[in-house]
């Protein structure tokens, strides 16, 4: 059996006791650990021949650690704190990938005195830091690509050039330094298959450079970029698989990964905010002094909520567009709806979640619902300007899942 939102978050406020939410108006997540398991069956549906390995920094929940650990995914993580978080949940070292583009020599020495090998590299800086502090790790060249949108003002191009690669090889091979394989940096953004194409083509021309100085190939990373989308993920294993049956047959013996992050966590997580405050201007005195409306003039409501960019809407700063929200009230079919704007409690013109969306009128206290809010949503807060802490989050999973 399934749960509506509504269902779900009826099961939250009454069924599992939680009312004294409802006193204290504060926000939080509820968790579906069910989706992430589909998610999962999806996946290796899907991309069968593809081992996934999640992306700690998009969402580091306990549970969603232990749940994909229990099905066998391996891990990526960027820094001491996330190496730190899947040791103490008993996530094997071999299982574990050190990315980041520029790693802490005290976080280098850390990972090499706790067996975690695999290691990401992209410039000879970062592998003359290795080869003091790691002699034995185990580096994944990372390997620019083309960037499917070039115009993209937040697309950063990370990785060195194909041409740079047989230097970066050949430094790898005077040091002493093993490279094992081949990771692709393609943004959570990227919605366009042939960047992958591309990739794994690059990455063939860095295998035979890799195995003509002498190193063992044997681990393709073909990055990130996966939404929870059905058909992106269809167009990407239709293209990806296509390559991977050209370039890196079985008979290969190379490993082929991937590094999908919200693919796993954003369906599983919804947020509910409250409304703290409110305003009515009319739609064409927006910016100006909030008199009062004339009989003629439609309102438009401003909702201030208990979260905003500097807490758990921080992807908005990055230019991610915040879908409108659902309200958890009873209201009639045919209650008018208004144009309406929702902000986070800063007061700072940056924090606005969403520019507009229509919504019947809303109450001080009254409670709003945002899907699709697992991915890089969880973190510490931007701001302190609030003495409020993150936001809890409640994990629920159906009879069936369990």
């Amino acid at each position: 059996w399934t749960l509506t939102e509504n269902e779900l978050f009826d099961c939250e406020f009454h069924q599992r006791g939680f009312n004294s939410i409802y006193g204290k108006k504060n926000a939080f997540f509820v968790a579906d650990l069910g989706v992430i398991m589909r998610q999962h069956v999806r996946w290796r549906t899907r991309m069968a021949q593809i081992r996934p390995y999640y992306v700690v920094r998009c969402n580091s929940s306990p549970a969603v650690i232990e749940v994909l650990g229990a099905l066998g995914t391996g891990f990526v993580c960027t820094n001491k704190s996330e190496l730190e978080l899947l040791q103490n949940h008993g996530i094997p070292s071999e299982d574990i990938i050190y990315s980041g583009v520029c790693k802490q020599v005290s976080q280098i020495k850390y990972a090499a005195k706790n067996g975690i090998d695999l290691l990401v590299c992209d410039n000879e800086a970062e592998l003359r830091k290795i080869s003091r502090c790691h002699p034995n790790a185990k580096l994944l060249l990372q390997v620019s690509t083309e960037a499917s949108n070039p115009d993209d003002e937040m697309s950063m191009t990370f990785g060195c050039s194909l041409k740079d690669c047989r230097h970066l090889l050949e430094s790898a091979k005077e040091l002493g330094v093993q490279v094992v394989g081949v990771r692709s940096h393609i943004s959570s953004s990227c919605e366009d298959d042939q960047v992958y194409v591309h990739a794994i083509s690059d990455a063939r021309c860095v295998f035979d450079m890799g195995e003509e100085i002498g190193f063992n190939m044997k681990i393709l990373d073909i990055g990130g970029g996966f939404s929870d989308s059905e058909t992106q993920l269809e167009l990407i294993n239709s293209a990806v698989m296509s390559m991977v049956d050209l370039y890196f047959p079985p008979s290969t013996g190379v490993s082929i990964i991937a590094e999908p992050g919200s693919f796993f966590v954003s369906s599983a997580f919804t947020l509910a905010v409250n409304i703290i405050s409110k305003e009515v201007v009319a739609r064409d005195r927006q910016g100006q002094e909030h008199d009062d409306l004339s009989p003629n003039e439609e309102p438009e409501f401003q909702y201030y909520m208990n979260e905003g960019v500097y807490g758990s809407f921080a992807s908005k700063l990055s230019e991610t567009l915040i879908t409108a929200p659902s309200v958890h009230k009873n209201t009639s079919l045919d209650a008018p709806v208004f144009s309406s704007s929702l902000w986070g409690p800063s007061g700072d013109d940056l924090d606005q979640v969403v520019e507009h969306c229509l919504l019947p009128e809303l109450n001080i206290g009254d409670w709003l619902m945002f899907t699709h809010t697992g991915a890089y949503s969880l973190g510490q807060p931007l701001c302190t300007s609030t003495d409020s802490p993150p936001p809890p989050i409640y994990y629920v999973i159906s009879s069936r899942d369990w």
